[in-house]
This record gives structure tokens, C-alpha cells and sequence, in this order.
């Protein structure tokens, strides 16, 4: 099962505000024993906003989504789900009573909107200020600020996931090689991708600066026992290339 994200918002690819969630996202994944397949930003045109939702809905992937539920005009995130999905928009009666509840007398029918979800969701319960966001086809929608989504996020991974929680026997290891360039280690890459292709190789290589030491990031991730046994042909190549490696932290 593959986990996805969508980051919603012109303020993001304005430069506006910072984007927090991917790193976020990473690391709560991570301490669950789980890894991001993919990210994509996308602004608030409802229009290409659909087209993004409906390509993520076809995949299966479990995805969150972040940012864009409110009930301003900029925020199209709920209509663009329901027009993915073809569905209604309807107001969901779990969350007017969340909505309700946190308002009181203050209630009005644009704070209402904020649980108008596509029919069919369920609302995730939001911590922070009980105005809750909303789940449909594996598909998790939270508000954009940090404070609310990223408990969120983490209920639903404990609620829903917990059974993927360290079920895959996945690492990831890397050595530094120095004074190296890619070009002279692509046949060693290349044999070492031919020989184990149910781990993936990476390599990141750095842009040394005057004064600075050329190296090249060179490492596996996959299922810990065939990382580890790639890991020693990599090492072993690369001595064999007259390249010195140190094990990266």
C-alpha cells in the first residue's frame, strides 16, 4: 500500500508561506515504520484542483490531503473531491454537531459549510478547534495549518493504518564516496540495479565548492537483507574503483 500527499494552496507556490507538511508527513510516516510514495503541490483552481484529485483517487493510494476545506471562496478542496468522485456535496450530520457544539449560538450557514463533504465521507476529528475534516476512498482531507492536520494525520494513521504500522522489513543504507564522480561508478550502479531489482539504488552526488571535498552519496533501500548484501558488492566495487567510502550516519 502506497502513501501519497497533496498539498493545497497559491500561498505555497506564491512563496507566500512555506510549505511544512511534506517534512512532516515524512517523519510521521517514518516513526510508524512507513515511507511517502509521491507528493504533489497544486494551487486553488478548482478546475485543475478536480483533475489532480481524480488522478490521485485512481491510483488506490492511501493520500492526504492538506489545506483548502474552509468555507472562504478560495477554498475549494470539498467541491473539487466531490467533482472528482461525481458526487453531491451534502452536510454531514456528525460533523454539524462537532460544528455546533464548538460554535453555539454563534452558529451561521458559512460556518456550517465547513461540513459539507461529499456524501458518502466520514469526518476525521480534529483536536485543536473540533471543526472536523473529512476521509473518502482512502483519501484523507485536513486543514492547512499545522496545528490542526498533523494531529489529524496521526490519528488516522493510528486508527486506520495501525496494521501496517513496522510491517515492512524496509531500510535504507548509504556510504559517502569521496573524490568521486558518477560517471566513473555507472557500470558498478548498473550491475549492482541488474542484480538486485527488487531493491532500488540511489545516488546523490554533491556540487563541491572552492575548498570543498568532491563525493558522491551512493546507497540501496529495500527489505533489510538484500540492502545488506548489495550494500557489500556496492563497497567492494567502489574499492575496486581505487574510491576510499565511509559508512553514512
Amino acid at each position: 500500500m502506497a502513501f501519497g500527499a497533496i498539498i493545497v494552496g497559491d500561498e505555497i507556490l506564491s512563496g507566500r508561506r512555506q510549505d511544512k507538511h511534506l517534512t512532516r508527513l515524512i517523519e510521521m510516516l517514518a516513526a510508524r515504520g512507513l515511507k511517502l510514495s509521491w507528493a504533489r503541490y497544486v494551487g486553488d483552481d478548482g478546475e485543475r484542483l478536480t483533475g489532480v484529485l481524480r488522478d490521485s483517487f485512481a491510483t488506490g493510494d492511501v493520500v492526504f490531503s492538506f489545506g483548502g476545506i474552509g468555507a472562504t471562496p478560495d477554498d475549494r478542496t470539498r467541491q473539487s473531491a466531490a467533482a472528482a468522485l461525481g458526487l453531491e456535496l451534502a452536510l454531514h450530520p456528525e460533523a454539524e454537531q462537532a460544528i455546533r457544539g464548538r460554535f453555539g449560538e454563534d452558529i451561521t450557514p458559512h460556518r456550517l459549510q465547513m461540513g459539507v463533504f461529499p456524501l458518502g465521507s466520514e469526518i476525521i476529528p480534529n483536536p485543536f478547534n473540533q471543526i472536523p475534516g473529512f476521509s473518502i476512498r482512502e483519501h484523507y482531507f485536513v486543514p492547512g495549518f499545522p496545528v490542526m492536520a498533523w494531529p489529524m494525520v496521526e490519528w488516522v494513521l493510528d486508527e486506520r493504518y495501525a496494521h501496517l504500522h513496522h510491517q515492512e522489513d524496509y531500510v535504507e543504507r548509504a556510504i559517502t564516496v569521496w573524490d568521486a564522480y558518477e560517471g566513473a561508478m555507472i557500470g558498478l550502479m548498473e550491475g549492482i540495479t541488474e542484480r538486485y531489482p527488487d531493491a532500488a539504488l540511489f545516488s546523490l552526488p554533491t556540487v563541491a565548492a572552492d575548498g570543498e571535498r568532491r563525493s558522491v552519496e551512493l546507497g540501496m533501500k529495500g527489505s533489510a537483507a538484500r540492502v545488506e548484501a548489495a550494500m557489500a558488492e556496492l563497497k567492494a566495487g567502489v574499492e575496486g574503483l581505487g574510491f576510499a567510502w565511509q559508512d553514512k550516519e
